[in-house]
C-alpha cells in the first residue's frame, strides 16, 4: 500500500506548488490521479514528471518575450509522468518490499473495519433504480461480511483486500451504467471529451480512455451519493 494516505494530496501540493496558486484540482484532474494509482505508478515518478513538466515551461518562459500562458490542469503534466516513469523503470527506482510497505501504511485492523461498516451503511441508503438497487444491496453485504473477516483474520492481507474492493466499485458501476438515463450519460462524456481536449496531444489514447472512464465513474458516484469503495478513500484521522 506504497504512499497509500499520501498519493493525491502529495500530487496536488505539488501541483500547487510549481504553479504558484492554489488553483482547485477538477474532477478531470482527480480522475487522472486515479489511473496513475490503479497502474501502479510509484508517487515519487508522478512528482518527478510534475517537476521536469514546470522547469521545461519556466525555462521556456524565461526565453518568451511575451507572456507564457499559465498551466491550468493537472493532465498538462501527463506525458512528463510516463517519462519520468520510465526513466524510473529502466534504473530501477523505488522497489519497496510489500511488508515493509504494508508496515509503513498506518491501517488498523479496527480502523479497516468500521470504514467497510460504515461503507456499506452508505450503499445501502442510496436511492437507486433496478437493477442497481439489487447489486447495491449484494454490495453492502458483501463489505459487512468483509468486515466480519477482519476479526476472524486480522492478518488479511490489504493488498488482496482492496483488489475485492475494486471489483465490488465495478459490479456496482456496472449496474449504474444500465440503469443510468442515456441523456446522462451522452452529457457527462461530451463533458469529459471538452476537458481533456485541451491535453489530448499529450496523453496516450490508451491514457485518455482510462481517464474518460474514471470522469465518468467518479461524476456517476457523486450524483447518487455513493462512496468510493477502495482503501484509499478511507478517512485518516
Amino acid at each position: 500500500m506504497q504512499n497509500y494516505f499520501n498519493y493525491f494530496t502529495e500530487i496536488e501540493q505539488r501541483f500547487q506548488q510549481r504553479r504558484g496558486s492554489l488553483l482547485m484540482l477538477s474532477t478531470l484532474d482527480w480522475a487522472l490521479i486515479e489511473t496513475w494509482r490503479e497502474a501502479g505508478i510509484p508517487l515519487e515518478a508522478v512528482l518527478r514528471g510534475i517537476d521536469n513538466a514546470f522547469d521545461k515551461h519556466d525555462a521556456k518562459a524565461l526565453r518568451a518575450t511575451g507572456r507564457t500562458r499559465k498551466v491550468n490542469g493537472l493532465a498538462w503534466c501527463a506525458q512528463s509522468v510516463m517519462e519520468a516513469v520510465e526513466r524510473a523503470r529502466e534504473a530501477a527506482i523505488g522497489t519497496v518490499s510489500a511488508a515493509a510497505a504494508t508496515a509503513e501504511s498506518g491501517f488498523e485492523t479496527e480502523r479497516v473495519g468500521r470504514y467497510l461498516e460504515a461503507t456499506a451503511a452508505a450503499v445501502e441508503s442510496a436511492a437507486l433504480n433496478a437493477p442497481a438497487d439489487g447489486v447495491a444491496a449484494e454490495v453492502a453485504g458483501r463489505l459487512r461480511a468483509l468486515a466480519l473477516g477482519l476479526v476472524a483474520e486480522p492478518a488479511m492481507s490489504l493488498e488482496e483486500l482492496d483488489r475485492t474492493l475494486t471489483v465490488l466499485e465495478e459490479k456496482l458501476f456496472a449496474a449504474l451504467l444500465t440503469a443510468a438515463p442515456e441523456d446522462e450519460l451522452v452529457e457527462l462524456r461530451e463533458q469529459a471529451a471538452r476537458e481533456l481536449a485541451p491535453y489530448k496531444g499529450k496523453m496516450q489514447a490508451v491514457q485518455i480512455r482510462q481517464v474518460q472512464q474514471q470522469f465518468l465513474q467518479k461524476r456517476m458516484l457523486e450524483a447518487r451519493k455513493l462512496p468510493r469503495l477502495s482503501l484509499f478513500y478511507m478517512s485518516h484521522e
